[in-house]
Formats: C-alpha cells, sequence, structure tokens
C-alpha cells in the first residue's frame, strides 16, 4: 500500500522559509517521478514542482527561483525547500506520487497534506 506522509508545515512571516518533507513507503520510491501540488482555498489544485526517477526537475512559474523540490532515494523522502514565501503560498501542500518516472507522468495518489500559512 502506498503511504505518503508529509511534515514540516507550519505558520510563517513574509519572507520566510520553511521545509516540507515526505516520507514514502510502499512502492519503490526511486523509480517514480514525484511533485508537490497545493491547494489554497477555494482554488484548484496547483502543481507546483515535480521532479523525475532521473533527478530533473520543474516548477511552476509562480514558485521559480524560491522554491527547490530533491529527493533522497535511501531515505525514501522527498523534499521541498521553500524560500521568500509570500501570502499567496499559503495553502495545503501535497506529495503525489507520479504513475511512471517521467515528469510528464500523471498523479496517481497524493498524502493527506501539510498546511503552509504565510502572514505578518
Amino acid at each position: 500500500e502506498v503511504q505518503l506522509v508529509e511534515s514540516g508545515g507550519g505558520l510563517v512571516q513574509p519572507g520566510g522559509s520553511l521545509k516540507l518533507s515526505c516520507t514514502a513507503s510502499g512502492f519503490t520510491f526511486s523509480s517514480y517521478a514525484m511533485s508537490w501540488v497545493r491547494q489554497a482555498p477555494g482554488k484548484k489544485l496547483e502543481r507546483v514542482a515535480i521532479i523525475s526517477a532521473g533527478g530533473i526537475v520543474t516548477y511552476a512559474d509562480s514558485v521559480k527561483g524560491r522554491f527547490a523540490i530533491s529527493r533522497h532515494n535511501v531515505k525514501n523522502t522527498l523534499y521541498l525547500q521553500m524560500n521568500n514565501l509570500q501570502p499567496e503560498d499559503t495553502a495545503v501542500y501535497y506529495c503525489a506520487k507520479q504513475t511512471g518516472g517521467r515528469s510528464t507522468s500523471d498523479v496517481e495518489s497524493r498524502g493527506q497534506g501539510t498546511q503552509v500559512t504565510v502572514s505578518s
């Protein structure tokens, strides 16, 4: 059974930083692309970053230059370093397993999410 457990969310002031983690189990982590998606209140789900099985990364324009996605295949953990956070980054952030190893694959499953709130 695929399990994805996010952690690291919280309340941060504008301009601050947070690092999200996602611990994965139940599948061969290194073989799959992984992504971070977010959903703000009243808005659609948005993919913010994806990393392929081979380590190729892609970012949404809204976070490019501020967020960094990475993975540790030995620890079966996905990360999202978020810098210079802004109020519009406030959302529930989900870790997602893709259907394949490429960044073009679709989301297959996601975790329960972790809340990120950016406010002064």
